[in-house]
């Protein structure tokens, strides 16, 4: 460990034991971060290893989005903690983006490193990774097991720069080397490597379920799919495509060109939709196994209660819902709605096996990173997410704040928000599209051209226009609210109040409690307690918005 890292861990020894190293709790956590590639959320019914190991023991975020339903941006976004258009990658390739596009020597490797943890890339990069020179390590890496495209997206004969050192595993495909396996193994070994040595950072990108070669027997024609394990080849043999009911939708008038422009799915298209979901999950199955020999040898080596766990994806997938056959990149819920699960044992003021209902958005996962990481890492950039920590130790914190959906430049560009219950977009050829997810969560009709629903788009759309342009505060912008409490004649009344445009309702709590509510101005209560207590205001806006302040009162001198 360098002296750097030394009197850092130093310092944040004695903050937390309050001066005593003999007493020191544990501080910063290893943090080990496994991410898929193109999972659904619906996907996460065959990892129930990862719901038992990381969910129940930690946090499941139930309503996490990702901001880019793309490979490149979404992974760039969680290496900066930016929007793309903060980040500046905004594509796979170049002109737009790639592994060309992004300054890398302000990511959130650099700045972990730089604060002391050893840091550690294992698999899937960023799109286009090696292409101009398969020995590059780009800065923050302490250790470097990068695949090299195009091999990356090879379950075998995929090559690997391993510090520098080019190494092709398994030209001639058999079982050992299937890449999620070897991925399991290396992190095995980094793990039991690296334990007494301080924290570690280690990001485990997987390349499952993203489709792959080598193609099989079987497999549908003109149609990519992944390749599962051996050991589960036909796992899901005759198992059913489920069908929601944007499955081949069958009205798309409302929908923009490039959906309308669809054709309906034939029965040859629904049989290789039906075999690519299946493969989709066999594939994932191998990473179900991996997770739990990566948290057993977390467990063997000491260090599962002080390791911050963060399983995810980068983008969603489509399986037929709006008669998309396959890909990503659009705005519906299958593209953009992913996993976000979190264990840390040790930090005992975060609870264990609980749902988080709040938004919340990739360019968050950095910010908690750091959150965890301590003092001694800080972002190089302006951030625009925030900590999910806060989320996590509080479920009834709301921060008012709504989400940016977007995806690359060209004619079938949109810009979108989402709030709490819509989804609202522009596109650059003129289309609209605008879903109250209340009533029609499958997305089957926009409501943009219903004038009933006028007096909530022109919000959303002044909330959106000043999205697309946001950096770091403006991106978390929260409604103007005003909150008052203060103790009102004798002892034990508190004057509570709320003012600020479109409120439509208030609710106030103490410790967890809904004491009092109110849906007409002015929002008011008169609340009785004589301990100092802090009360919170629960606030709803006329247009979609939710959020929380606190204020601490003293009822009686």
């Amino acid at each position: 460990m360098s002296a750097l890292a030394l009197v850092a861990a130093g310092l944040a020894v004695l903050r937390s034991s309050g001066g005593s190293a003999q007493a020191a709790a544990p501080t910063r956590p290893n943090i080990v971060v496994l991410e898929t590639d193109d999972q659904t959320l619906a996907e996460m019914e065959v990892l129930p290893n990862v719901r038992r190991l990381i969910g129940s023991e930690g946090v499941t975020f139930d309503n996490n989005f990702d901001s880019f339903s793309l490979c490149c941006p979404s992974r760039a976004t969680f290496l900066t903690g930016q929007y793309s258009h903060n980040n500046g990658v905004r594509g796979n390739a170049l002109p737009a983006g790639g592994f060309e596009k992004l300054d890398h020597t302000n990511t959130l490797p650099v700045w972990l490193q730089q604060g002391g943890y050893y840091t550690v890339h294992l698999g899937k990069y960023l799109n286009g990774y090696g292409r101009r020179n398969p020995r590059e390590i780009p800065p923050g890496w302490s250790e470097w097991h990068g695949l090299v495209d195009p091999t990356t997206y090879r379950y075998y004969n995929y090559t690997m720069n391993e510090n520098g050192v080019l190494t092709t595993y398994c030209a001639v495909p058999e079982p050992s080397c299937y890449q999620t396996d070897v991925l399991r193994d290396k992190a095995n070994e980094i793990i039991r490597r690296r334990t007494p040595d301080g924290p570690f950072f280690l990001w485990v990108a997987f390349l499952a379920n993203h489709s792959g070669g080598p193609r099989e027997p079987g497999d549908p024609a003109g149609f990519p799919t992944p390749d599962p394990a051996p050991r589960f080849a036909n796992r899901f043999a005759g198992v059913r495509l489920p069908q929601p009911p944007n499955f081949d939708e069958a009205d798309v008038s409302d929908k923009p060109l490039v959906i309308r422009r669809r054709t309906p799915i034939t029965a040859r298209q629904r049989a290789n939709i039906q075999e690519n979901w299946q493969q989709r999950r066999e594939t994932l199955l191998a990473v179900d196994e991996a997770v739990a020999s990566i948290v057993e040898t977390l467990r063997a080596t000491g260090e599962l209660d002080n390791t911050l766990l963060v399983f995810t994806s980068d983008n969603g997938f489509f399986h037929g819902e709006h008669r998309i056959r396959n890909g990503k990149v659009q705005l519906y819920e299958e593209s953009i709605h992913l996993p976000l699960l979190m264990r840390w044992t040790a930090n005992k003021a975060l609870p264990r096996g609980v749902h988080r209902k709040q938004l919340t958005v990739n360019v968050d996962d950095a910010e908690t990173i750091l959150a965890a990481a301590g003092d001694t890492a800080r972002p190089g950039r302006i951030e625009d997410g925030v900590s999910l920590l806060r989320y996590w130790k509080d479920g009834g914190l709301e921060l008012g704040r709504d989400l940016l959906v977007d995806n690359m430049p060209g004619v079938i560009h949109f810009d979108a928000i989402r709030s709490r219950n819509f989804m609202y977009a522009e596109y650059q050829n003129g289309d609209r599209e605008l879903y109250d997810l209340r009533t029609d969560p499958y997305e089957l009709q926009s409501q943009h051209a219903n004038r009933a629903f006028d007096r909530l788009k022109a919000p959303l759309s002044t909330r959106l226009h000043n999205l697309v342009g946001c950096a770091g505060a403006s991106c978390r912008a929260r409604p103007a609210v005003r909150f008052t409490a203060a103790r009102r004649g004798r002892c034990g009344s508190v004057a509570a109040s709320v003012s600020g445009p479109n409120v439509a309702s208030v609710s106030f709590w103490i410790k967890g409690r809904r004491v009092a509510s109110d849906a007409r101005a002015p929002f008011r209560a008169t609340l009785r307690f004589k301990a100092r207590t802090t009360v919170r205001a629960r606030i709803t806006t006329r247009f979609d918005q939710l959020v929380t302040t606190d204020r601490t009162v003293r009822a009686c001198r």
